[in-house]
């Protein structure tokens, strides 16, 4: 009986030893598997992040030509207003002349008739 119960005894203590290698080693190798995973989401995250940080570039970029667009219109609108008082200033001149120049015929017309 005790010859039976020790060989018992080995058997479950093989049996428990492969159990427990056959366990660590699927720790190890889920180990291993998670360190990839980590591994895969930390660059994914840097893919990513470097994504953003060129998108937020381009979008600077973008917005920096568009505020020199703006200005660059608000300086020909400017222009283009100066452009049009000069241009009433003389045709308020022109009507003026053409006013006085008018009268001065009328004049010499009444002259000419007499």
């Amino acid at each position: 009986q005790l010859h039976l119960t020790m060989s018992e005894k080995t058997k479950l203590t093989k049996s428990l030893e492969i159990v427990q290698n056959e366990l660590q080693e699927k720790e190890s190798e889920m180990k291993r598997e998670l360190s990839e995973y980590k591994d895969r989401l930390l660059q994914a995250e840097k893919e990513l992040q470097d994504c953003l940080t060129e998108a937020d570039q381009k979008n600077e970029v973008e917005i920096e030509a568009c505020h020199e667009k703006i200005r660059s219109l608000e300086h020909f609108i400017s222009s283009q207003k100066l452009e049009i008082e000069r241009l009433k200033s003389n045709e308020e001149q022109l009507n003026n002349s053409l006013k006085e120049a008018n009268q001065a015929l009328g004049e010499l017309t009444k002259i000419k008739v007499r």
